[in-house]
């Protein structure tokens, strides 16, 4: 991929340089910067080559050099795009450049170009004769975009750390900001870790006027559930198969060598087996990785499937002995918080396939978009316990769970129950995030030093359900997963990690003809009885053998509970903390390690913040006036 950054106000031609440098890692192969004549407009990017080195030289400029353009991603509709503005009359300088395609799409469609647009982006395009920089973000918000409206200066990048770098710029930790964090694990919608910037969301375009530094922000495309209960079964199984055999085909398109991840689960198979039957016997690279836990690696899976389809395989087994080294590498490059629980054996799996490859087709979103979460499913359970264990019962059962012994297993039958009842008290609008959040409301007040409201913990997943026309709570809970946990947790991952290794992935279930297709496919045939993401196994029963598609899900995660007991991950506490937000931690750390309780996940949350604010040299909350 590549990294863009621009400004346009107060600044020097040598604030665009260091603010390009810290994207390096996105764009190792060249860096290059356009510089306006007539304003103070500076623009750069760096350049990982992936197609027509020769002709995709960035910033790129029209012919008239009236329009600008730096672009992160990828658009797989590129051919049948150049095909159609040369029917229009344009006239294209490169040979299969989708970059080019923006600047011919812009002036042919204005700020509609988007809507003709299949793949994945962030781009800013100057518009030199009407004065204004136009952004962009992807549908899903695979690729970032950052902005700072402050002093007279509005400045962009791919990633937070370059505009940091912008001498005239402030940035201070914002107190919501780090409480919405600690409540999902993640920063959600237009939110970062910065009072000054944010971000801007998935689906959304947004126009700066140079002269009067005027800003509109419109939304132009948003993940809604609109289900087509006139098609059956068999309809949907061929429909799924079409679409996601033309989505794994346009991504296989690429002037450097490419691969996929392959797990052995249902998503990252199907996606693999597709992808062979187009390359049709090439050679095929595919990556894993595996754990010493037997409940957490998947190793004989792949190695299965990878057999089965005849890529050439390549498996790592992840090292306890080696996190201090891996961690070190990882936090010191990361430039806002989240908290996944799979970063650290995703950032290995990156580097692992780095080494062989620049391009990897990955499964991710096929959960999101097909029901694939144990959380679909605690949606029926939950609304049945409501209506039939009154509050007393609900409280025994917790006090029945307290003596069940601890295990450091992958989604024990503790932690299941435990994370499910956590919802039950609170309106069906909070179940989902109060499911997946890591922290609850009180230890999110001790750890910021500040009250807050639930209601503004959750406020966007709270607005999204409301919103959502759908009565089916499936329905609403995957426009809850479409529009938030995807973009702004398991995208964000995908994109931060594999960027430090300069890798490249593609995510073929997010093409747009088939989340078009998937949104309109009734609930019951993506959760059927207690089969999840039904549909999408019934059509790669064409592909793979039935004992691989219908196996018990194991998702990609990491052993983290062991790592904190046995002090594979120590936690050095960084001078951000208050001393009340210490001792908590220090509190969920002995009981932790005593097997008193299973807080796997507020230390992990906890201590990938810690890592941050030490790097960031972040101060504790009574010692600034901002945290």
């Amino acid at each position: 991929m590549c990294g863009i950054v621009g400004f346009l106000g107060s600044g020097e031609y040598q604030d665009i340089v260091e603010m390009a440098k810290t994207l390096r890692l996105r764009g190792p192969d060249e860096m290059n910067f356009y510089q306006d004549p007539s304003r103070p407009v500076y623009l750069g990017h760096t350049r990982l080559m992936i197609r027509d080195k020769e002709g995709g030289h960035q910033p790129m400029k029209s012919r008239e050099e009236d329009i600008v353009v730096i672009y992160n991603g990828q658009i797989y509709n590129e051919r049948e795009l150049r095909k159609e503005l040369e029917s229009l009359g344009h006239v294209f300088q490169s040979s299969h450049s989708d970059t080019e395609i923006l600047i011919h799409g812009y002036k042919a469609w204005g700020e509609k170009l988007v809507e003709h647009l299949n793949g994945m982006w962030a781009f800013a395009i100057l518009d030199r004769t009407k004065g204004k920089i136009f952004l962009s973000r992807d549908r899903f918000g695979k690729k970032p975009l950052y902005y700072s409206i402050q002093r007279g200066i509005f400045a962009f990048a791919s990633e937070l750390k370059a505009l940091k770098k912008h001498r005239s710029l402030t940035l201070n930790v914002s107190v919501r900001g780090v409480q919405k964090y600690h409540a999902h694990g993640y920063f959600p919608a237009n939110w970062s870790i910065y009072e000054e910037v944010k971000k801007l969301p998935g689906g959304h375009n947004l126009v700066f006027d140079i002269k009067n530094h005027d800003c509109k922000i419109t939304r132009y495309w948003s993940y809604k559930i609109e289900p087509d209960y006139a098609k059956d079964e068999k309809y949907w199984v061929e429909r799924v198969d079409n679409l996601l055999r033309s989505a794994v085909h346009r991504r296989l398109v690429s002037d450097v060598p490419l691969g996929v991840f392959l797990s052995g689960g249902l998503d990252s198979s199907i996606v693999s087996a597709l992808a062979g039957e187009k390359l049709k016997g090439k050679n095929l690279h595919s990556f894993s990785i595996g754990f010493l836990d037997p409940t957490f690696d998947e190793t004989k899976s792949a190695l299965l499937v990878s057999g089965l389809l005849g890529t050439q395989h390549f498996a790592e087994t992840f090292d306890p002995q080696k996190l201090p080294l891996l961690q070190e590498q990882m936090f010191s490059l990361l430039d806002e918080p989240f908290s996944d629980s799979s970063m650290m054996s995703y950032y290995l799996l990156c580097r692992h396939a780095r080494k062989k490859i620049t391009v990897a087709l990955g499964g991710d979103a096929g959960d999101e978009l097909f029901a694939g979460y144990d959380t679909f499913r605690a949606l029926k359970i939950i609304s049945w316990v409501k209506r039939l264990l009154p509050k007393p019962c609900h409280d025994g059962i917790l006090s029945v769970l307290s003596r069940l012994p601890i295990s450091h297993s992958y989604m024990t039958f503790r932690f299941r129950l435990e994370r499910l009842l956590k919802g039950y008290a609170s309106p069906a609008s909070l179940w989902n995030p109060l499911w997946l959040g890591p922290i609850p409301k009180s230890e999110i007040e001790i750890l910021t030093n500040a009250p807050v409201k639930l209601e503004d913990l959750y406020s966007e997943a709270i607005e999204f359900w409301d919103k959502s026309s759908q009565k089916n709570l499936v329905d609403k809970a995957l426009e809850f997963y479409g529009n938030l946990f995807l973009q702004d947790q398991i995208l964000v991952k995908v994109d931060r990690l594999s960027m430090m290794h300069s890798l490249e992935v593609r995510a073929p279930f997010l093409d747009v003809d088939l989340v078009d297709c998937v949104r309109t496919i009734p609930s019951t045939f993506k959760l059927k009885g207690e089969h999840s993401k039904y549909i999408l196994k019934k059509m790669a029963e064409r592909y793979l053998p039935k004992n691989i598609v219908w196996r018990k899900k194991v998702g990609f995660s990491a052993p983290l509970s062991r790592w904190f007991s046995d002090n594979s991950l120590e936690f050095k506490a960084a001078p951000y903390w208050n001393d009340n937000a210490r001792n908590l931690i220090q509190e969920k750390f002995t009981n932790h390690k005593a097997l008193k309780d299973d807080c796997r996940l507020f230390l992990w949350n906890s201590y990938v913040l810690n890592e941050f604010a030490q790097r960031q040299q972040l101060r504790a909350a009574q010692s600034t006036s901002k945290l």
